[in-house]
């Protein structure tokens, strides 16, 4: 662990060159002044999935096992757009980077995270406003240029009851909180964010069939985490996020790891 912190303060400190504060603070982690928080569901056959069309629950077969084989493996078979993911800027744009091609310093910077919890309790539907990040920013300050943004919904205490998590009616419609479009383009143009994120099955509500957040995070050459794990053990800003995504050549996302670097 402390290997694999100091190479990636090196390398924030030789290519994002800014950001003395976010090496500074991979430093305390190794020194025990500041936390790490997994964003991260561990991936089994219980992880809800994209229920439409040909998504598929996630497989684990045991091919070889200690006491018959002296050693012991698997094998899995995913969609890629299960689990705590990423969908990379090809997810729904042409032309746009496939999960390889994402490059480090976009996966790796300072975050932040919006809380719409209460909101969200009131309406399933609810959907990130530009007023609820203007209240924000009064509170907490600017978003930072560059930042990633989780949105906290308090969807995750669904995770674990897949009928609960897709939230469908009768009519086959799942109903769960998301962005808007209008707050993506505003944090893509007005906040120049690397990404963004929400504790959900999808950066746009459940009952937004045009996916507008998808295509306009996407055609920015953006990327979008989905069902991501913990946002409530997060501070609203001050922590610095590492994503790290399985690398599937010409893939248009993929599970991956995240962690949060926050100060005690």
């Amino acid at each position: 662990m402390k290997n694999f912190l100091r190479t990636v303060a090196i390398g924030i400190l030789l290519i994002l060159g800014e950001q003395r504060r976010q090496a500074g603070i991979l430093e305390d982690v190794m020194e025990g002044k500041a936390r790490v928080v997994d964003l991260t569901y561990p991936l089994n056959e219980k992880n809800p999935y994209w229920p439409v069309g040909n998504y598929t629950p996630f497989r684990y077969e045991v091919i070889a096992n200690i006491k018959k084989d002296m050693v012991f493996s698997g094998r899995y078979s995913t969609p890629e757009h299960l689990g705590t993911h990423i969908d990379a800027p090809n997810h729904f744009e042409l032309n746009q980077p496939s999960v390889d091609q994402i490059p480090f310093e976009q996966l790796v910077g300072p975050a932040v995270m919006i809380d719409i919890t209460d909101k969200v309790e009131q309406d399933h539907d609810y959907v990130l406003s530009l007023s609820d990040i203007e209240q924000w920013e009064k509170v907490h300050g600017q978003i930072p240029d560059g930042s990633m943004v989780l949105l906290h919904t308090g969807w995750s205490k669904r995770w674990h009851n897949f009928e609960e998590y897709k939230n469908k009616d009768i009519q086959g419609c799942m109903h769960f909180p998301g962005y808007s479009k209008e707050t993506a383009v505003f944090l893509i143009e007005k906040r120049h964010v690397r990404g963004i994120g929400i504790d959900t099955l999808s950066g746009d509500c459940g009952n937004c069939s045009a996916f507008q957040v998808h295509h306009a995070i996407n055609r920015a050459g953006k990327f979008i985490l989905e069902n991501v794990a913990n946002l409530d053990k997060l501070p609203p800003r001050g922590f610095t996020l590492i994503v790290a995504p399985i690398k599937i050549e010409g893939g248009s996302g993929g599970q991956c790891r995240i962690w949060a670097l926050a100060p005690k």
